[in-house]
């Protein structure tokens, strides 16, 4: 996951995902309406999805606050997400075994991806693992609590890769038209500008932002020249930062809105490591070996040279550098950034969206996740 950015006009008028209305003045509130007329509607429609949305919205049985269910859900579906697409990148470039069956590694994207680190098969293996434990137990804990597991499954619809290795089976995401934000590598290195503070910040590799691009192999024909599938794997080793520093955000973000401290204590203890993470890869995404794809033109800078490079953005620069949180007229401190917390789940929404993750995806699948976020941003503590 990652922190919001527009969205190309290529993800189509079905996954602009709107801000949430303000409640009409003397009319039906948004909340009465989830508790009613959701029941009949929108929730209606989507299985066990919808039947969770109607009994967090009616309060249900859990015992958690209805503000806490809603944050809990949003993550395990955010979860749920991404260890789809963390599957998808195991089965061609990581490590299959008991713990992730399925699927058969292709040498030749294996090789390159060994361009950025020898050793990504098993971090690619080890975060996949970690992320499909995220959603079991943020799922189980639901449940334990008295509240309803977040179910994707009638979403599985988007295809599989074509190539000798990847399984046949139906997806939640889409890997094969990326449009990647790299805005992360300047962010995180600047000593003057913070996100919540209002600084914007230039893309690591602006090509990325200009197209939509294969981060797997979309079939064999995928695996030549060397130099395209050079350019597939390293779009892969940006796309595993972008991912996980929204993770990175997201859960200190939510974690200011959640009443329970067990519920808190689940927050903290799985947002840090998405930001561990994090670090492995914004450090091996400055590995990328600089090259243009000859195939579709995509360029990928040599990062320690103009504009970037320098002691603030060299490609081994992999710690937060200190800069200004909260006010201006506090010393500079090394943080995680953003942190704001005001609409940091439809944020999430629309980042995951603009990424390209889900072109091919039905309309109920979009009107359920945005649900799902208006609920975890309307959160507060005690309700």
């Amino acid at each position: 996951m990652r922190s919001s950015k527009q969205s190309p006009a290529a993800t189509g008028a079905d996954m602009a995902v709107a801000a949430p209305a303000e409640e009409p003045a003397g009319g039906v509130s948004r909340r009465s309406f989830l508790a009613t007329g959701l029941a009949v509607g929108v929730g209606a429609g989507l299985g066990p999805l919808g039947q969770g949305a109607v009994a967090l919205a009616s309060g249900g049985s859990s015992n958690l606050t209805e503000g806490d269910a809603a944050i809990l859900r949003f993550l395990a579906a955010a979860e749920l997400l991404e260890a789809d697409l963390w599957e998808q990148y195991n089965e061609l470039g990581g490590i299959q075994d008991s713990e992730l069956p399925g699927g058969k590694s292709i040498p030749a994207y294996v090789k390159a991806l060994e361009v950025l680190d020898e050793d990504m098969p098993q971090y690619i293996h080890d975060n996949t693992d970690d992320e499909v434990s995220h959603h079991t137990f943020l799922n189980a804990y639901l449940e334990s609590r008295g509240g309803e597991p977040v179910n994707l499954d009638r979403f599985r619809t988007l295809p599989s890769s074509e190539a000798t290795g990847a399984q046949q089976i139906g997806r939640l995401t889409n890997l094969m038209q990326l449009t990647v934000d790299t805005t992360w590598w300047t962010r995180y290195r600047s000593s003057t500008m913070n996100p919540d503070l209002g600084g914007t910040f230039n893309p690591a590799v602006p090509g990325l932002l200009k197209g939509s691009f294969p981060a797997i192999p979309r079939n064999n024909a995928d695996l030549g020249p060397e130099k395209h599938l050079q350019a597939i794997a390293n779009t892969a080793g940006f796309h595993f930062a972008t991912i996980e520093q929204g993770g990175t955000s997201l859960y200190p973000s939510l974690a200011q809105r959640v009443t329970d401290p067990e519920v808190l204590r689940v927050l903290l203890s799985i947002g840090p490591t998405e930001t561990m993470h994090f670090q492995t890869w914004s450090d091996k995404a400055g590995n990328a070996p600089a090259l243009t794809d000859p195939t579709n033109g995509l360029e990928f800078p040599d990062l320690n040279a103009p504009p970037f490079g320098g002691e603030e953005f060299k490609s081994n620069l992999i710690m937060p550098e200190p800069t200004i949180f909260l006010r201006k007229t506090l010393p500079p401190v090394s943080i995680i950034r953003p942190t704001k917390t005001h609409g940091a789940a439809m944020g999430a929404v629309k980042a995951l969206t603009a990424d390209g993750l889900f072109i091919g995806q039905q309309s109920a699948f979009f009107t359920a996740l945005k649900e799902m976020a208006i609920e975890a941003d309307a959160a507060n503590r005690g309700s």
